[in-house]
């Protein structure tokens, strides 16, 4: 039997090795499949999932109404913009107790949910142009709609929230990590591999940034660039880069003393090419290990943002906001709106914490 000598291969067979890493890796990876085709898989397709039926708010999971379905005015869409971004008029749905047709109308009683007779409303037959004939309206516009997770307290498909929403959580994760190894091991490269006065003033900037809460300065930086997507994705990669650069220099101090590095140098290689070609791919270990932590910490202060209002704003789901907009239900008895996100980040958070420890026992050389 051949037995691999590779590092990369050793420490491959290691993470196999640990059932609760690749059960972790596994469950991101239907995360990531569930964040692209989040509008494909969601029962409500239309933009940022709003559509809303007040007459149904706070409905337990489970909970099942007839529904009306009245067709918007077509309008020329990308089929891969709907895949990706929702329907932009998303035909109408009007929760009805029962339906009668007369003539050229069909009459709806709509649906109140606490016992009480509803108003009466008509709606034209030309209103549903794809029902060649009367008897065909019922059986293609109107249906029984079960709402899995349940609604919130604007009448909202919550699953079909909770869908879209692991964008916003995923998304945090890779651009705040992204930008954080970016700044972080060109900081700490730099600072490590020079020393002196280069070192003393990036570690200056480091351990400044260091003393200031991390959520006071996303705050801060959020507020600077306004509230919105995007600028928290840069807030919160602008405050974790200093983990990064920290390890970085203290790899990258001791690196450089090895003979390869003097022996680049003896040939005269310049310094760029040596950081990047012969000191870096040596010194990556612990940041693979850092960015996996870094992804739960993104995670979890995108969902305290978005709790504190300066995160995604409405209508764009996040498992934060809807946190924020039912934790008075928890004792309301309707607990299952808030702790459903809940359980979501905290599942999300742990399987890249889960994955994190896997990575260091795998690239733990003394193992």
């Amino acid at each position: 039997m051949k037995t691999s000598t590779s590092l990369t291969q050793l420490a491959l067979q290691k993470f196999k090795r640990n059932f609760w890493g690749v059960f972790s890796f596994l469950f991101l990876m239907v995360c990531v499949f569930i964040a692209i085709f989040a509008y494909a898989l969601a029962p409500d397709n239309s933009q940022n999932a709003n559509q809303m039926h007040l007459s149904v708010h706070s409905k337990e999971p489970g909970f099942t109404v007839t529904m009306l379905t009245v067709p918007s005015e077509v309008t020329e869409q990308h089929a891969v913009a709907v895949f990706f971004f929702g329907k932009k008029n998303a035909d109408t749905e009007v929760p009805i107790a029962n339906y009668t047709i007369k003539d050229t109308v069909l009459q709806a009683t709509l649906y109140t949910g606490d016992g009480s007779k509803g108003l009466q409303k008509e709606y034209p037959l030309t209103l549903f142009p794809e029902a060649k004939t009367v008897a065909a309206i019922p059986q293609k516009y109107i249906s029984e709609k079960t709402f899995l997770l349940g609604t919130d307290k604007y009448g909202r498909d919550l699953l079909s929230r909770m869908l879209i929403g692991i964008r916003i959580s995923l998304g945090i994760g890779f651009v705040a990590v992204f930008i954080s190894l970016v700044i972080g091991i060109a900081m700490g490269a730099m600072a490590g591999y020079f020393g002196g006065k280069v070192d003393a003033a990036i570690m200056w900037v480091i351990n400044v940034t260091w003393s200031i809460p991390t959520l006071l300065l996303v705050i801060a930086i959020t507020l600077a660039l306004g509230k919105g997507f995007w600028q928290v994705f840069i807030a919160v990669g602008l405050t974790m880069w200093v983990e990064v650069a920290r390890v970085v220099r203290g790899q990258v101090m001791g690196v450089k003393q090895m003979q390869y590095v003097t022996a680049a140098r003896a040939l005269g290689y310049k310094d760029f090419r040596i950081i990047t070609k012969h000191i870096l791919p040596n010194a990556m270990a612990p940041v693979i290990i850092i960015s996996a932590a870094n992804f739960a910490s993104a995670i979890l202060i995108e969902s305290g943002l978005s709790f504190l209002g300066i995160g995604a704003q409405p209508p764009m789901p996040s498992w934060g906001g809807i946190i924020k907009d039912h934790y008075a239900y928890i004792v309301l008895g309707k607990p299952w709106l808030a702790i459903i996100p809940g359980l979501a980040i905290m599942s999300l958070v742990t399987a890249f914490m889960l994955i994190g420890n896997a990575l260091r026992d795998a690239l733990d050389v003394k193992t």
